[in-house]
Protein backbone atom coordinates (compact mmCIF):
# COMPACT_ATOMS: atom_id res chain seq x y z
CA UNK A 1 0.00 0.00 0.00
CA UNK A 2 1.69 3.47 -0.65
CA UNK A 3 2.59 5.55 2.60
CA UNK A 4 3.46 8.68 3.82
CA UNK A 5 6.52 8.97 1.34
CA UNK A 6 4.60 7.28 -2.17
CA UNK A 7 1.77 9.65 -1.05
CA UNK A 8 4.06 12.85 -0.54
CA UNK A 9 5.90 11.96 -3.99
CA UNK A 10 2.56 11.58 -5.77
CA UNK A 11 1.65 14.88 -4.49
CA UNK A 12 4.50 16.60 -5.26
CA UNK A 13 4.62 15.44 -8.50
CA UNK A 14 0.72 16.21 -9.44
CA UNK A 15 1.16 19.39 -8.23
CA UNK A 16 4.21 20.27 -10.60
CA UNK A 17 1.95 19.17 -13.40
CA UNK A 18 -1.33 19.41 -13.33
CA UNK A 19 -2.04 22.57 -10.28
CA UNK A 20 -3.24 25.59 -12.55
CA UNK A 21 -4.72 23.32 -15.22
CA UNK A 22 -8.18 22.31 -15.88
CA UNK A 23 -9.44 18.63 -15.42
CA UNK A 24 -10.98 18.00 -18.98
CA UNK A 25 -12.59 15.04 -17.94
CA UNK A 26 -12.49 11.59 -15.43
CA UNK A 27 -13.36 8.77 -17.85
CA UNK A 28 -14.32 5.70 -15.60
CA UNK A 29 -13.22 1.80 -16.57
CA UNK A 30 -14.97 0.72 -13.43
CA UNK A 31 -18.23 2.20 -12.00
CA UNK A 32 -18.05 1.16 -8.72
CA UNK A 33 -14.43 3.38 -8.24
CA UNK A 34 -16.75 6.23 -6.99
CA UNK A 35 -18.49 6.01 -4.42
CA UNK A 36 -20.28 9.02 -3.60
CA UNK A 37 -23.11 10.34 -5.69
CA UNK A 38 -23.54 13.88 -4.50
CA UNK A 39 -22.08 15.67 -6.05
CA UNK A 40 -21.69 13.91 -9.25
CA UNK A 41 -18.45 13.50 -10.94
CA UNK A 42 -19.39 15.39 -13.43
CA UNK A 43 -19.15 18.62 -11.59
CA UNK A 44 -15.22 18.36 -10.99
CA UNK A 45 -15.02 18.52 -15.19
CA UNK A 46 -13.58 21.81 -16.32
CA UNK A 47 -12.42 23.20 -13.01
CA UNK A 48 -9.04 23.85 -12.66
CA UNK A 49 -6.91 22.02 -9.94
CA UNK A 50 -6.29 25.06 -7.50
CA UNK A 51 -3.62 22.14 -5.00
CA UNK A 52 -3.09 18.91 -3.33
CA UNK A 53 -3.52 17.67 0.12
CA UNK A 54 -3.30 14.22 1.79
CA UNK A 55 -5.27 12.63 4.29
CA UNK A 56 -3.62 10.12 5.92
CA UNK A 57 -3.14 7.43 2.85
CA UNK A 58 -5.29 9.49 0.85
CA UNK A 59 -4.72 11.67 -2.10
CA UNK A 60 -6.91 15.25 -2.17
CA UNK A 61 -7.58 17.30 -5.25
CA UNK A 62 -8.42 20.30 -4.14
CA UNK A 63 -11.07 21.47 -7.36
CA UNK A 64 -12.06 25.35 -6.00
CA UNK A 65 -15.44 26.25 -4.67
CA UNK A 66 -15.07 24.11 -1.50
CA UNK A 67 -15.12 20.57 -3.96
CA UNK A 68 -12.37 17.95 -3.46
CA UNK A 69 -11.81 14.31 -5.08
CA UNK A 70 -10.75 12.19 -2.35
CA UNK A 71 -8.59 9.27 -3.97
CA UNK A 72 -7.76 6.28 -1.73
CA UNK A 73 -5.56 4.04 -3.57
CA UNK A 74 -6.16 1.04 -0.58
CA UNK A 75 -3.27 -1.66 -1.22
CA UNK A 76 -2.94 -2.46 -5.26
CA UNK A 77 -3.77 0.91 -6.63
CA UNK A 78 -0.92 3.15 -8.06
CA UNK A 79 -1.02 5.93 -10.54
CA UNK A 80 1.03 6.47 -13.75
CA UNK A 81 1.38 9.52 -16.16
CA UNK A 82 0.39 8.99 -19.65
CA UNK A 83 0.03 11.13 -22.73
CA UNK A 84 -2.94 13.02 -23.00
CA UNK A 85 -6.42 10.71 -23.69
CA UNK A 86 -3.94 7.32 -23.99
CA UNK A 87 -6.46 4.24 -23.63
CA UNK A 88 -7.30 2.96 -19.95
CA UNK A 89 -5.53 -0.37 -19.32
CA UNK A 90 -7.76 -3.13 -19.98
CA UNK A 91 -6.82 -5.40 -17.16
CA UNK A 92 -6.00 -3.23 -14.46
CA UNK A 93 -6.79 0.29 -15.51
CA UNK A 94 -10.13 1.83 -13.40
CA UNK A 95 -10.15 5.58 -14.62
CA UNK A 96 -8.13 8.19 -16.24
CA UNK A 97 -8.23 11.74 -15.18
CA UNK A 98 -7.29 14.15 -18.63
CA UNK A 99 -5.65 16.99 -18.76
CA UNK A 100 -4.34 18.86 -21.68
CA UNK A 101 -1.16 17.84 -21.65
CA UNK A 102 -1.35 14.94 -20.15
CA UNK A 103 -3.63 12.23 -18.41
CA UNK A 104 -2.84 10.42 -14.94
CA UNK A 105 -3.96 6.41 -15.14
CA UNK A 106 -5.39 4.94 -11.81
CA UNK A 107 -4.44 1.10 -12.01
CA UNK A 108 -5.13 -1.37 -9.20
CA UNK A 109 -3.66 -4.75 -9.70
CA UNK A 110 -5.61 -6.80 -7.39
CA UNK A 111 -8.88 -8.88 -8.19
CA UNK A 112 -10.21 -6.90 -5.44
CA UNK A 113 -11.28 -3.72 -6.86
CA UNK A 114 -10.64 -1.50 -3.52
CA UNK A 115 -9.23 1.79 -4.73
CA UNK A 116 -12.00 4.74 -3.87
CA UNK A 117 -12.96 8.00 -5.09
CA UNK A 118 -15.23 10.57 -3.18
CA UNK A 119 -16.15 13.41 -4.58
CA UNK A 120 -16.96 16.23 -1.40
CA UNK A 121 -18.30 19.47 -1.13
CA UNK A 122 -17.45 21.37 1.90
CA UNK A 123 -14.58 21.77 4.27
CA UNK A 124 -16.55 19.86 6.95
CA UNK A 125 -17.53 16.96 4.73
CA UNK A 126 -13.68 16.64 3.96
CA UNK A 127 -12.83 16.66 7.51
CA UNK A 128 -15.20 13.90 8.22
CA UNK A 129 -12.89 11.47 5.97
CA UNK A 130 -9.47 11.86 8.06
CA UNK A 131 -9.62 9.41 10.83
CA UNK A 132 -7.87 11.74 12.97
CA UNK A 133 -4.27 10.37 12.69
CA UNK A 134 -1.41 12.96 13.73
CA UNK A 135 1.02 13.99 11.36
CA UNK A 136 4.12 12.38 12.75
CA UNK A 137 6.53 15.25 11.01
CA UNK A 138 5.17 18.19 12.29
CA UNK A 139 4.06 16.75 15.65
CA UNK A 140 6.07 17.66 19.18
CA UNK A 141 7.35 14.81 21.31
CA UNK A 142 4.10 15.70 23.82
CA UNK A 143 1.42 15.28 21.03
CA UNK A 144 3.44 11.70 19.51
CA UNK A 145 3.56 10.56 23.24
CA UNK A 146 0.08 11.00 24.01
CA UNK A 147 -1.63 9.88 20.78
CA UNK A 148 0.57 6.70 21.55
CA UNK A 149 -0.32 5.94 24.90
CA UNK A 150 -4.16 6.75 25.10
CA UNK A 151 -4.82 3.32 24.37
CA UNK A 152 -2.82 0.07 25.52
CA UNK A 153 -1.84 -1.97 22.10
CA UNK A 154 1.71 -3.07 20.55
CA UNK A 155 3.89 -0.54 18.93
CA UNK A 156 3.24 -2.28 15.61
CA UNK A 157 -0.53 -1.59 15.94
CA UNK A 158 -0.15 1.51 16.93
CA UNK A 159 1.83 3.33 13.90
CA UNK A 160 -0.43 1.47 11.67
CA UNK A 161 -3.63 3.23 13.05
CA UNK A 162 -4.85 6.03 11.13
CA UNK A 163 -6.46 7.19 13.88
CA UNK A 164 -3.31 7.62 15.70
CA UNK A 165 -0.39 8.57 13.22
CA UNK A 166 -0.79 9.07 9.76
CA UNK A 167 0.20 8.02 6.44
CA UNK A 168 1.92 5.20 8.59
CA UNK A 169 1.67 1.26 6.97
CA UNK A 170 3.16 -2.28 7.22
CA UNK A 171 5.99 -1.43 4.92
CA UNK A 172 7.63 1.83 7.28
CA UNK A 173 6.38 0.76 10.68
CA UNK A 174 8.95 -2.43 10.14
CA UNK A 175 11.71 -0.11 9.09
CA UNK A 176 10.95 2.53 11.90
CA UNK A 177 10.95 -0.14 14.76
CA UNK A 178 14.31 -1.60 13.61
CA UNK A 179 15.69 1.96 13.49
CA UNK A 180 14.33 2.68 16.76
CA UNK A 181 15.42 -0.79 18.40
CA UNK A 182 12.11 -1.50 20.08
CA UNK A 183 9.91 -4.82 19.67
CA UNK A 184 6.86 -4.66 17.39
CA UNK A 185 5.29 -6.42 20.40
CA UNK A 186 6.30 -4.15 22.85
CA UNK A 187 2.86 -2.48 24.66
CA UNK A 188 2.65 1.35 24.25
CA UNK A 189 1.57 1.98 27.90
CA UNK A 190 4.48 0.01 29.13
CA UNK A 191 6.98 2.28 26.80
CA UNK A 192 10.05 4.23 28.91
CA UNK A 193 10.07 8.18 27.77
CA UNK A 194 13.37 7.35 26.29
CA UNK A 195 11.68 4.28 24.39
CA UNK A 196 8.76 7.01 22.97
CA UNK A 197 11.42 10.23 22.20
CA UNK A 198 13.54 7.21 20.47
CA UNK A 199 10.52 6.30 18.69
CA UNK A 200 9.57 10.05 17.72
CA UNK A 201 12.48 10.63 16.43
CA UNK A 202 12.65 7.41 14.18
CA UNK A 203 9.55 7.99 12.55
CA UNK A 204 10.61 11.18 11.76
CA UNK A 205 14.23 10.17 10.29
CA UNK A 206 12.98 7.35 8.83
CA UNK A 207 10.27 9.05 6.43
CA UNK A 208 12.24 12.11 5.92
CA UNK A 209 15.07 9.61 4.77
CA UNK A 210 12.66 7.87 2.25
CA UNK A 211 10.99 10.82 0.98
CA UNK A 212 14.44 12.21 -0.22
CA UNK A 213 15.52 9.07 -1.46
CA UNK A 214 12.22 8.36 -3.86
CA UNK A 215 12.79 12.04 -4.56
CA UNK A 216 16.57 11.25 -5.86
CA UNK A 217 15.83 8.33 -7.42
CA UNK A 218 12.66 10.07 -9.72
CA UNK A 219 14.89 12.87 -10.40
CA UNK A 220 13.36 16.42 -11.13
CA UNK A 221 11.18 15.41 -14.16
CA UNK A 222 9.80 11.68 -13.07
CA UNK A 223 6.84 10.42 -11.72
CA UNK A 224 6.65 7.71 -9.45
CA UNK A 225 5.41 4.47 -11.08
CA UNK A 226 5.71 1.93 -8.53
CA UNK A 227 6.01 2.30 -4.64
CA UNK A 228 8.31 1.18 -1.94
CA UNK A 229 7.13 -1.96 -0.10
CA UNK A 230 9.64 -3.64 -1.20
CA UNK A 231 12.59 -1.91 -2.09
CA UNK A 232 16.07 -3.27 -2.13
CA UNK A 233 17.41 -0.43 0.71
CA UNK A 234 14.72 -0.98 3.23
CA UNK A 235 16.79 -2.76 6.35
CA UNK A 236 14.21 -5.58 7.30
CA UNK A 237 10.55 -4.94 5.68
CA UNK A 238 10.05 -7.70 3.24
CA UNK A 239 13.58 -9.11 3.84
CA UNK A 240 12.46 -12.31 5.72
CA UNK A 241 16.07 -14.88 6.16
CA UNK A 242 18.17 -11.76 4.55
CA UNK A 243 20.82 -10.65 7.19
CA UNK A 244 20.51 -7.64 9.21
CA UNK A 245 22.30 -4.88 7.84
CA UNK A 246 22.85 -3.98 11.64
CA UNK A 247 24.31 -6.88 13.25
CA UNK A 248 23.82 -9.09 9.98
CA UNK A 249 21.52 -12.37 12.37
CA UNK A 250 18.81 -12.99 9.69
CA UNK A 251 15.51 -11.26 9.23
CA UNK A 252 12.34 -12.79 11.29
CA UNK A 253 9.01 -12.29 10.60
CA UNK A 254 5.43 -12.24 12.39
CA UNK A 255 3.04 -13.72 10.04
CA UNK A 256 -1.14 -13.08 10.04
CA UNK A 257 -3.64 -13.05 7.37
CA UNK A 258 -1.93 -11.33 4.26
CA UNK A 259 0.30 -9.70 6.20
CA UNK A 260 3.48 -10.13 7.93
CA UNK A 261 5.73 -7.87 10.13
CA UNK A 262 9.63 -7.98 9.61
CA UNK A 263 11.96 -7.68 12.76
CA UNK A 264 15.56 -8.21 13.62
CA UNK A 265 15.65 -10.35 17.00
CA UNK A 266 18.89 -9.21 17.96
CA UNK A 267 18.71 -5.70 17.15
CA UNK A 268 14.68 -5.29 18.58
CA UNK A 269 14.06 -8.40 21.28
CA UNK A 270 16.70 -8.89 22.77
CA UNK A 271 17.20 -12.26 21.10
CA UNK A 272 13.76 -13.48 21.63
CA UNK A 273 11.41 -14.86 18.32
CA UNK A 274 8.17 -13.26 18.60
CA UNK A 275 5.63 -16.12 18.25
CA UNK A 276 3.98 -16.56 14.81
CA UNK A 277 0.63 -17.29 15.51
CA UNK A 278 0.28 -20.00 12.90
CA UNK A 279 3.70 -21.36 13.03
CA UNK A 280 4.18 -21.37 16.66
CA UNK A 281 0.64 -23.13 17.34
CA UNK A 282 2.00 -25.95 15.10
CA UNK A 283 5.47 -26.65 16.37
CA UNK A 284 4.35 -25.58 20.19
CA UNK A 285 7.56 -27.17 22.31
CA UNK A 286 9.42 -27.51 19.28
CA UNK A 287 8.92 -23.48 18.45
CA UNK A 288 12.57 -21.78 19.21
CA UNK A 289 12.40 -19.72 21.63
CA UNK A 290 15.75 -17.29 21.20
CA UNK A 291 17.78 -16.42 17.99
CA UNK A 292 20.53 -18.23 19.24
CA UNK A 293 18.26 -21.81 19.38
CA UNK A 294 16.98 -21.15 15.60
CA UNK A 295 20.51 -20.46 14.47
CA UNK A 296 21.39 -23.66 16.11
CA UNK A 297 18.88 -25.59 14.74
CA UNK A 298 19.42 -24.53 11.45
CA UNK A 299 22.76 -25.71 11.57
CA UNK A 300 21.67 -28.92 12.41
CA UNK A 301 19.15 -29.01 9.85
CA UNK A 302 20.28 -26.79 7.24
CA UNK A 303 17.09 -24.72 6.72
CA UNK A 304 15.01 -22.54 9.37
CA UNK A 305 11.37 -24.16 9.83
CA UNK A 306 8.92 -22.76 7.27
CA UNK A 307 5.20 -22.03 7.47
CA UNK A 308 2.73 -24.32 5.62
Amino acid sequence: MPELPDITLYIERLTARVVGQPLLQVRLASPFLVRTAVPPLSAAHGRVVQGFERIGKRIVFDMGDELFLVLHLMIAGRLRWRDAGAPIHKKLGLAAFDFPHGSVMLTEASSKKRAALHVIHGRAALAAVDPGGIDVLASTLEDFSAALTRENHTIKRSLTDPRVLSGIGNAYSDEILHHAGLSPARLTQKMTPDELARLHASCKTVLQKWIELLRAELGPDGFPEQVTAFHDAMAVHGRYGKPCPVCGASVQRIAYADNETNYCARCQTGGKLLADRSLSRLLKDDWPKTLSELEERALVRGRYPQPT
